[in-house]
């Protein structure tokens, strides 16, 4: 953001405080948008200001509040000359209209009675160290405060709530909870990551003017990503793809059963339980459009995908770690006999741990936060944000990472990168249940069967996963999610 100002102000397109006015303005519609009551009669706000241009932005509410005959209490962290020029001039177009009062510590805010509207406008987009000191000390002060007398009052971030990096979504210190962020141009990584959606609330992106936007962005992923999972024209069920899906030992072959439904349920024309011959029997009781084939180890997982007609693999779910080292030997290596679509999940992660070399370009690795650890252990312990870790990872192996979580990152060796964000209504805890990982691997390998390119399904796969779990709600189980597929495919067409 820093970087598209600036080049919008060298090229004249645009003023820094015309920018810091649009931001101001553009906050104050937000705030009354979100909360109608408050454009009605006369109020009185906090507006809490730092002493960059976020606090500029603060100023410049605080001017525009009082226009509309608001009581405003200006409280300013930090000197004016510790300012850059255009938070100087709103802070003092501000003093023409009321004074500024220090924000230091609880003394400031403990006389100061609850009011109807409290702006942080401490920190933004800039925070980029971990708060000590005063400023530290001013941010706990705010949170004691709202945590008594203002606690009822709502609360609205310029940007981003104070204390919160926009890169990582992790707190640099005491972080303000707000019940609405607004922030321009773009919503910027903190807003989703970590803990920022729930320091955020709602969060409102507002149009400044800027046109840029800058080629690595991440994307949300949309129901745009997943509309491609309707191309099924007519044809063979051959013509959809073939899936296998290898299962653990007997008493071990559930996690594959429902890899296996999820990639028959999203539209591969076929799919095929590899079982060894002990857990044969347990799979047959269990399945009926999945069919089944005998794979006791890598020799016979070779002999099954020298049918070319199975494009896609997915390997993971419910193997065991032994028994994955052993099959990976059918897809890993140049002289690996088998070239097609590849999904690594679960146990087949903890086998490859940690990855060493390239993996084959048609693959996505599934990892949670302790398989990426293991696969990838000095990425996981770097300061870095999650999606810089997730593109490093992409880089390192050469294919898609899909890194699980409530934010879901997905990156490509390429660099592009999408994420899956648990905001609003998409926010759906309960999809934090046994198996549920085991029918994104399938979700995948479905649509990776059917054609799709590997950063493509992955984005498919994670939208249609969490839209299931939407459509059941509270209470659902692993097995529901396949079961929900016609209603999410059919309100996609």
């Amino acid at each position: 953001m820093r970087a598209i100002e600036r080049a919008a102000i060298e090229s004249q397109a645009v003023t820094g405080a015309t920018l810091m006015e649009r931001a101001g303005a553009g906050t104050v519609a937000a705030l009354f948008d979100r909360w109608p009551p408050l454009a009605r009669g006369m109020r009185r706000a906090v507006v809490l200001c730092g002493p960059g241009n976020n606090g500029g932005d603060g100023f410049v509410i605080a001017r525009l509040l009082r226009e509309r005959g608001w009581a405003v209490e200006v409280l300013a962290l930090g000197e004016a000359a510790r300012s850059g020029p255009d938070a100087r001039t709103m802070r003092a177009r501000w003093a023409a209209l009321g004074p500024v009062a220090p924000l230091a510590g609880p003394g400031d805010l403990a006389a100061t009675p609850a009011p109807a509207l409290i702006v942080d406008a401490v920190f933004g987009t800039g925070l980029s160290r971990p708060l000590h000191g005063v400023a530290a000390g001013a941010l706990r002060a705010v949170a004691d405060w709202r945590a008594g007398p203002a606690g009822a009052v709502p609360m609205v971030a310029v940007d981003l709530p104070s204390g919160l990096c926009a890169d990582t979504g992790r707190a640099r210190g005491p972080v303000l909870r707000c019940d609405l962020t607004v922030t321009f141009h773009r919503a910027k990584p903190g807003h989703y990551l970590a803990e920022g959606p729930a320091h955020c609330g709602a969060l409102s992106v507002v149009d400044i003017g800027l046109t840029e936007t800058p080629a690595d962005a991440t994307r949300l992923i949309g129901a745009a990503e997943a509309r491609p999972a309707l191309d099924k024209a007519g044809g063979h069920k051959f013509d959809h793809g073939h899936v296998v899906v290898p299962t653990g030992a007997m008493g071990r072959t559930g996690a594959a059963r429902l890899a296996a439904r999820a990639a028959l349920r999203v539209g591969a024309g076929l799919v095929s339980l590899g079982a060894p011959a002990a857990a044969m029997a347990e799979c047959a009781a269990q399945v009926t459009a999945v069919m089944l084939r005998r794979v006791d180890g890598r020799e016979d997982l070779e002999a099954l995908l020298g049918d070319a007609r199975i494009n896609a693999l997915c390997l993971g779910p419910g193997l065991g770690v032994a028994r994955a080292r052993d099959l990976m030997g059918a897809v890993r290596g140049k002289h690996a006999p088998y070239g097609g679509a590849l999904v690594l999940d679960a146990d087949a992660l903890t086998a490859l741990a940690p990855l060493e070399g390239l993996l084959p370009g048609r693959c996505v690795l599934t990892p949670h936060g302790g398989e990426f650890a293991r696969l990838f252990p000095d990425l996981a312990a770097s300061e870095a944000g999650k999606i810089e870790r997730t593109r490093a990872a992409a880089r390192r192996a050469g294919c898609v990472v899909l890194n699980k979580g409530p934010d879901t990152v997905i990156a490509a060796p390429d660099g592009r990168t999408a994420l899956q964000a648990a905001t609003g209504a998409r926010r759906v805890p309960w999809l934090a249940t046994a198996g549920a990982g085991d029918v994104l691997a399938g979700l995948i390998a479905g649509l990776l069967a059917r054609g799709m390119a590997p950063f493509e399904a992955a984005c498919a796969a994670a939208w249609i996963h969490v839209e299931a779990a939407v459509i059941l709600g509270p209470g659902l189980i692993a097995e529901d999610l396949p079961e929900a597929l016609p209603r999410v495919l059919r309100a996609l067409a």
